[in-house]
């Protein structure tokens, strides 16, 4: 796919709310974390949906259905209806709902997430790779996921079953840090049986058709944060994106991103959907956004000036992006980051 390579982020006279017609929101670390709700994330969403924009939540994790994750998040004041979540067991099953009969039998290692879109796909979700399964799913099943699951996915995917994987996130936020994800989960049957899963989730195609036929969004925003997943599955459906700072993502991954890593705008929060974004400007002295100017110099990125964090965090992506083109920058941007306390 041939796209123009993005060397900022763009600005907005708009509201973001105001400017698309659908969020599309990963949650764990967007709107929740660890099951607890993030800072500002419940009320801005509730503007942002009287508003008039609608509100889908796209989630590479397939351990819950779609009805307990709208359960939660209105017990976290964001009433939701589950038609409105859209998860990669979903994804996953009409992936592999494309490839084996009707009706035919899927081993499951995972969560009940996998077994209802399964079910709602017309497949039979089954424990044992003796029950002659036509396919292996593989999901994040949770902290306790008993490791003979694994064996039972080794011993199929060995007969010569396919090998399918909802996600391949290596990690996962939780209220305690970041924990080990599907894709670690993933890692271990890969490792033992040498085989490759085909995979449904952020950043890969079918979850983009998953989202779109489930949403009908017309212009869509992505809202993220993860590089890896939301940020490169918006790049892939060539759709803009918000990154936001409240999960796994820090100021110097998103200063060394890549092209498919860039995302359209940057904010602290999900108050950035509520507000427009500020324009950088290129001058002979380097780019501007606020008080900040950032400049690329031969061996680390400089800053100057003063304001708010964001616009020195945006005029570092700007500088940074520029000079690394289509590749990665590798200049040093720590003394600039700390500057701003990032």
């Amino acid at each position: 796919m041939s796209q123009t390579v993005r060397t900022r982020p763009e600005g907005s006279t708009q509201a973001l709310s105001e400017a698309y017609d659908t969020a599309l929101l990963d949650l764990d670390g967007v709107v929740y974390a660890g099951g607890n709700a993030i800072a500002h994330a419940a009320e801005s969403l509730g503007t942002a949906r009287s508003g008039g924009m609608h509100l889908a939540y796209v989630t590479n994790n397939a351990l819950r259905t779609p009805e307990a994750v709208a359960e939660h998040l209105g017990e976290l004041g964001v009433p939701t209806d589950a038609a409105d979540v859209i998860t990669s067991a979903q994804a996953v099953a009409r992936l592999i709902g494309d490839q084996v009969p009707a009706g035919a039998r899927v081993l499951v290692i995972g969560g009940e997430g996998l077994r209802v879109a399964l079910r709602e796909r017309g497949l039979e979700p089954v424990d044992s790779a003796d029950d002659d399964p036509a396919a292996v799913v593989q999901g994040y099943g949770g902290p306790d996921l008993a490791w003979a699951r694994f064996a039972e996915a080794c011993y199929a995917i060995a007969r010569g079953v396919p090998w399918f994987a909802s996600n391949t996130d290596l990690t996962i936020p939780s209220a305690r840090g970041i924990a080990p994800g599907n894709g670690a989960a993933v890692e271990v049957v890969r490792i033992a049986t040498g085989a490759e899963p085909q995979v449904a989730g952020k950043p890969l195609p079918p979850m983009h058709r998953e989202t779109v036929l489930r949403t009908g969004a017309k212009r869509p925003l992505v809202v993220g944060d993860r590089l890896d997943t939301d940020i490169e599955g918006a790049f892939n459906g060539e759709v803009d994106s918000l990154l936001v700072l409240t999960g796994v993502t820090d100021g110097a991954q998103l200063l060394a991103a890549p092209p498919q890593h860039r995302p359209t705008y940057v904010d602290a929060d999900l108050r950035g959907l509520l507000t427009g974004q500020p324009a950088i400007d290129q001058e002979s002295d380097g780019f501007r956004c606020g008080g900040w100017t950032a400049t690329a110099g031969s061996e680390r990125l400089e800053l100057t000036g003063e304001g708010e964090a964001l616009d020195g965090l945006r005029a570092l992506c700007a500088a940074a992006w520029t000079a690394a083109g289509d590749g990665t920058c590798a200049l040093d941007g720590a003394k600039a980051l700390a500057r701003l306390g990032l």
